[in-house]
């Protein structure tokens, strides 16, 4: 196995390391007019010798392979998940972000960057350096459509920053989320062209998912799942998982090639829930929150205004109804929303530091000067996802089932921890968006689409104390990454012809506190648009992203607003009163742009999309009644699993059994927020249906026979719609051994985590057991037939 493609423990690389630091770093880079990158691959370098008819009259010399241009930095591009412009210390807030600030007073930070206002059309910008429909991601993989701009199958006309810089000498790596792969084509099927390192990076380490559990993750090493080699119990975390391996990379690769440089791509989980963090870090926020988010706003206002963050002027929108006054609050509400918010500001806490520790390892590298550093905090804004009490079970939520006030309370000793999936409720979401109105989702408003960045070069950025407020967008990175590393936008990859970068680069305000920006960029997610031009910006909110299965349609309906983005920092002032003839040429710009870009048509469906067919590629359940698997064929995520909700099926598994000696799961499916399991517990086998960590078993009452056996769950759907009830018969050799009643089943999807036949990867669906807690038998046939 290459280096490249092997996992590095920490030890060897540490090894390594102490070898290489004293190799020169005098970069080794090609003259830039020998080379023609516009087109990528790019061939060895012209033969210069002579070739006779022999080696005797022959002279040889070595084609040399493409090296990076003489000087060309280290990249290192830092995305975080569903963070507010109001949260961190950095940016006014109230989380102490001691590693953010850091960087910031040796770097740049920038108060006018945005998003798309969601996590994978975000990403999807940010690592092409187009606009998200171009690159078939409009919405999310969850909720893709058949159409190009919404399948979230980024085309190779988009090749993304990765691939250039790949192509053109570069090591690159890809650690934490991946939201840009379909879950339909992340199976062991593949195809792997739209992974990670199909997409131009040597090496991946992390989900292919929205989020993941933190303590329990589905990973995938390159294109092979692991599992972690420590549980929970051990101290198991991914953020430190993920940044002791990025470390372990980056010292390895430079004891290695010190002259190579390299592009990190470091995309933790944080702060997307769930939010999961020790008590130790959360009971650091005990009380900090106490004052509520509406004296929350008006304390990092005042901060904001004080830091220079927000010019002179600015409003402090005013509270929306569907966040309801502090005051009003009763006690318990108080007691539980604070909570979760205390929870949340210690995993970002904890975040911080993980970050912090990678950027400490940065400035031990031989050339950490040349070391450019790009801080995006945040792919959208704060998220409302958790509802309007919060929950410890998001999932739960997502499938539009919010839980009690009372329930959350009485389990709230599991916050934080490997049984919880905590998300906190939409009153501090919103508060952490301070100034702006509105939150993740809504790319209409500020809210959504603006986040705070910070960006670090010693070789180039001198620290001037002065905030950059030029308008910029995630396509712009990509062009601004190309021209500090003298590169042009290839226009043509592998064979592919490319459409062009939209993006401008903002490599100029590294020196120009002056330097403005783009000045137009439009905006859409969930049919929530925006346009901005010339700082004028004009508004149409539509969908509330804690309402799925609201879907208003009527889009001509829709109330626009104005607002003159140069004088009003948080569009506190709406003018389409008025102004209405500006009001409705901002209407037509954003038509035109919506048409230039694909963006059309637009789609509100929530829960409704979710249930529609993916295409048929390679492992696809669509229209299959039968599924055969044997050991061994797990992590396929839910979308390529049988379809085994809303309706009736029955699960056949042929086993080999040692009586009382037999024990492990036999099929598992999600985990601790929902999902099913059977498995053997001291030979006898049990099935067990996991309702939002409400459980409904059925028990055999003997071991299973030692040698053969066919295990068998009958599964008889109430039907009448989604989510109704069941009867479950557990049978052995065509004998019944135990049935169960359960009067709700799951109606949407279990999770994030994914479908196996003989252990229970990640997340365990029951805490009967401690996972994977693989079958120690032999399972030689599972079928499972829907109907």
């Amino acid at each position: 196995m290459s280096i490249r493609n092997a996992a590095v423990p920490l030890s060897v690389a540490m090894l390594l390391w102490v070898v290489g630091c004293a190799a020169s770093t005098k970069h080794a880079g090609s003259p830039p007019d020998e080379v023609d990158r516009t087109t990528l691959p790019i061939p060895l370098s012209k033969f210069t010798g002579t070739i006779g008819k022999t080696y005797k009259e022959s002279e040889a010399a070595w084609q040399k392979p493409v090296a990076a241009p003489a000087g060309a930095p280290n990249v290192i591009v830092i995305l975080l998940d569903d963070v507010g412009f109001g949260q961190t210390s950095t940016f006014g807030g109230l989380i102490p972000t001691p590693n953010l600030d850091k960087l910031a007073a040796e770097g740049l930070r920038y108060s006018r960057f945005h998003t798309t206002a969601i996590c994978g059309p975000s990403r999807a910008a940010l690592l092409t350096g187009r606009n998200h429909h171009a690159c078939g991601s409009g919405f999310l993989m969850e909720w893709a459509t058949g159409f190009p701009n919404y399948s979230t199958m980024i085309p190779r006309t988009t090749a993304t920053i990765g691939r250039v810089l790949q192509g053109n000498g570069y090591a690159t790596w890809w650690f934490g989320k991946n939201h840009n792969t379909p879950d339909w084509e992340s199976t062991v099927a593949g195809p792997f062209d739209r992974w990670p390192t199909g997409m131009g990076f040597d090496y991946f380490y992390g989900f292919n998912a929205g989020e993941t559990h933190q303590y329990y993750p589905t990973l995938f090493e390159n294109v092979s799942p692991v599992t972690p080699t420590q549980s929970p119990r051990d101290g198991y975390h991914l953020m430190t998982d993920m940044t002791d391996r990025a470390i372990a990379r980056m010292r390895l690769s430079k004891s290695v090639a010190p002259n190579k440089p390299f592009f990190m791509y470091f995309a933790p989980g944080a702060m997307h829930a769930p939010h999961h963090v020790t008590k130790t870090w959360r009971d650091e926020f005990k009380g900090k929150f106490d004052m509520g988010w509406d004296r929350y706003r008006e304390i990092v206002f005042q901060r904001q205004r004080d830091m220079g963050i927000v010019p002179a002027g600015t409003k402090l929108t005013a509270r929306p109804e569907w966040v309801p006054a502090w005051d009003s609050l009763s006690d318990e509400k108080k007691k539980l929303y604070n909570a979760l918010q205390e929870n949340f500001a210690g995993y970002f806490a904890f975040t911080d530091h993980e970050v912090g520790r990678l950027l400490d390892a940065v400035k031990t590298l031989p050339d950490a000067d040349n070391t450019m550093i790009v801080y995006i905090v945040g792919d959208n804004g704060a998220s409302a996802e958790g509802g309007p009490d919060g929950t410890l079970n998001e999932i739960r939520n997502l499938n539009g089932l919010p839980t009690s006030v009372e329930d959350t309370l009485a389990h709230l000793d599991k916050l934080g921890g490997p049984e919880s999936e905590p998300h906190y409720p939409i009153g501090w979401a919103w508060a952490g968006n301070t100034p702006f109105q509105w939150v993740k989702q809504v790319a209409s408003h500020l809210g959504g689409t603006r986040n705070p960045m910070v960006v670090s070069w010693p070789a180039r950025i001198k620290p001037d104390g002065k905030t950059r407020d030029a308008f910029i967008h995630l396509v712009d990175v990509v062009p601004t990454i190309l021209e500090a590393a003298k590169l042009p936008a290839p226009k043509s990859v592998d064979g592919i012809a490319q459409k062009p970068l939209v993006g401008r680069s903002f490599l100029p305000s590294f020196t120009d506190p002056n330097f403005e920006g783009r000045s137009e960029q439009y905006f859409e997610v969930f049919s929530n648009r925006s346009i901005y031009r010339d700082g004028w910006k004009a508004n149409a909110q539509h969908t509330r992203p804690w309402r799925q299965d609201l879907a208003p349609g009527n889009w001509d309906q829709d109330r626009w607003e104005l607002y003159h983005l140069s004088e009003d920092f948080s569009e506190a002032n709406d003018l389409a009163a008025t102004m209405p003839e500006k009001l409705a040429e901002m209407k037509r710009a954003f038509d035109e742009a919506a048409e230039a870009h694909g963006v059309y048509p637009l789609d509100d469906r929530g829960a409704a999309r979710l249930m529609l067919a993916k295409p048929p590629v390679p492992g696809s359940p669509e229209g299959r009644t039968t599924f055969i698997y044997g050991a061994g064929a797990t992590h396929i995520p839910e979308t390529a699993a049988p379809p085994m909700k809303n309706r009736s099926w029955t699960l056949s598994a042929k086993v080999v059994a040692s009586g009382a000696k037999t024990e492990g799961v036999v099929v598992a499916f999600g985990g601790v927020a929902a999902g099913f399991v059977l498995y053997v517990d001291d030979g006898i086998p049990v099935f067990d249906y996991n309702y939002f960590e409400a459980h409904t078993a059925a028990r055999g009452a003997t071991t299973l026979p030692d040698g053969e056996a066919t295990v068998t769950v009958a599964f008889d759907y109430d039907g009448g719609g989604a989510g109704k009830g069941a009867n479950v018969v557990l049978s052995v050799n065509g004998k019944k051994v135990g049935e169960a009643r359960i009067e709700a089943t799951v109606a949407g999807r279990f999770g994030v985590d994914t479908f196996g036949v003989g252990e229970d990867s990640a997340q365990p669906v029951t805490p009967e057991y401690e996972p994977p807690f693989r079958f120690n038998g032999t399972i030689k046939r599972v079928q499972i037939d829907v109907r």
